[in-house]
């Protein structure tokens, strides 16, 4: 067994600013969005790729960046995460046209994705040794997350008002490099193990991912029963369904399919899915309706979202950890994705001439105590029943749960809100009815992640009692 290392709680520090670093950066360009579509010539329809440009290479290649921290370590793939992320920093930030611009974006996830996993394989093996010290640790690296993606938004506004927009992405700079000096003092040195990397695997379900992604954002305009969209649809499809015959084939797959029998893995990663396809699009159009339709500016539209943070801070850290502890994941994850919806039923609620006070606070929090009670049950009943060698890919599979069905709900609930107005930017109606579309579409995926869970979840008891001998596949 290893030794306890005394600087742990130092390292989970630099773990859990990385996490919140990394999705944050799906965030922080939130506010800028509106600058940059003028700076460098962005369609309504195709503003969206600045973020799904990061979230699709970054869920797309979460299990590779897991299997890369498995065979050459974790402390090494985290450090060349940060310098990748450093360099699409650059790239981003110098941007002159659309297209670097999402390059630069699409070079950033490729850092977040081998971050996030190794993190995670590091905060396992810091605290290990004690399932009462994992379980705040991971309290605290998980409440880091959706921290972070509230806090982005409150920091571009700030970055935006006061500097331009791509210093929000110049900001990664300094920080990635102090990063990489508290690396070699805090993090501990994790060996590799020999093995081969699934690169066609990889290639396949990066490719079915974003060409979903692309098949939903075009669709509005293509028509959603045209021959190209069903073709791309078809595409993505037999793309994914490629990644799973490779998984079963090749010797040393990205994601073995054996690891789907661990009990409660498919529906927690399933609530993890409708849970990001809710919340992202719940703050990328309530930005939207602050700036365009309240007429707020950068730094007054990210100021409006901080009570946001700092409920979701409060509830993760000082409440969640402990209704854990006392009613289990499920009732949880039911009730946190029930209390989403309740906040998305009332933002679809936003008038033309509404106010902050009136038409987004009250919604808001309701929103984000509903995201802070089921992020992390989710994710640690994704995490728990595996053994510890499979804990980075565990993590690799849940946080490309959640970003895929990040990138998924916003295409859908960009395609829904566009085909309901959102287009028309004088017309702010028009333009409020297309966001109140995507709310309530976006609601709709939290009450279903809710009944489903509710319906498919097992308890540990029940699970309990279906395993004779050897754990069966989790149809949940």
């Amino acid at each position: 067994m290893n030794a306890v290392n005394p600087r742990r709680w130092q390292a989970l520090i630099v773990l859990a600013a990385a996490q919140f670093m990394v999705i944050m950066d799906t965030s922080i360009i939130g506010v800028a969005l509106p600058d940059m579509q003028r700076d460098l010539g962005f369609s309504s329809g195709n503003l969206q790729w600045v973020f799904n440009a990061y979230v699709i290479a970054f869920g797309g290649l979460l299990l590779l960046g897991g299997r890369l921290s498995d065979l050459f370590g974790a402390r090494k793939v985290f450090t060349t995460g940060w310098i990748i992320l450093i360099a699409g920093s650059v790239v981003a930030a110098l941007a002159a046209d659309a297209w670097v611009e999402i390059l630069g974006r699409g070079v950033q996830g490729v850092g977040g994705a081998l971050i996030a996993p190794a993190s995670m394989t590091l905060l396992m093996t810091l605290f290990g040794h004690d399932p009462r010290e994992l379980g705040k640790a991971m309290a605290l690296y998980g409440a880091a997350a959706p921290a972070g993606g509230t806090a982005g938004v409150f920091l571009g506004g700030v970055i935006t008002e006061y500097l331009s927009w791509p210093w929000v992405f110049i900001v990664y700079v300094p920080i990635g490099l102090a990063t990489l000096a508290a690396v070699p003092a805090l993090l501990p040195a994790v060996s590799g193990r020999r093995g081969s990397v699934d690169v066609l695997g990889a290639i396949a379900v990066t490719a079915g991912i974003a060409l979903a992604v692309y098949a939903i954002v075009r669709a509005p305009g293509q028509g959603w029963g045209s021959a190209t969209t069903l073709l791309e649809l078809a595409g993505a499809a037999a793309l994914l369904a490629l990644f799973l015959v490779i998984q079963r084939t090749v010797r040393a797959p990205l994601m073995p399919l054996g690891v789907w029998r661990t009990p409660g893995l498919a529906t927690s990663n399933l609530a993890m899915a409708l849970l990001g396809a809710a919340w992202i699009p719940m703050w990328y159009f309530l930005n939207l309706y602050l700036q365009q339709v309240l007429g707020y500016g950068a730094f007054p539209s990210g100021a409006a979202l901080l009570p946001m943070t700092v409920a979701i801070m409060i509830f993760m850290i000082g409440v969640t950890a402990r209704l854990l502890g006392r009613f289990g994941a499920k009732p949880l994850i039911v009730a946190g994705l029930l209390v989403l919806a309740a906040g998305l039923a009332g933002l679809s609620l936003a008038r033309p001439g509404g106010t902050f006070a009136v038409d987004v606070l009250p919604a808001s929090l309701i929103a984000a105590v509903g995201m802070s009670l089921a992020y992390i049950p989710a994710m640690m009943s994704a995490m728990s029943g595996v053994r510890p060698e499979e804990s980075g890919l565990a993590s690799g599979i849940v946080n490309t749960t959640y970003q895929v069905g990040s990138a998924l709900g916003l295409a859908a609930m960009t395609a829904i809100a566009t085909s309901r107005g959102a287009a028309e930017l004088e017309n702010l109606p028009a333009l409020t009815g297309g966001f109140q579309a995507a709310f309530i579409g976006a609601g709709a995926v939290a009450a279903t992640g809710a009944v489903l869970t509710l319906l498919l979840m097992r308890t540990p008891n029940q699970a309990a009692r279906t395993r004779p001998e050897e754990p069966q596949p989790a149809g949940v």
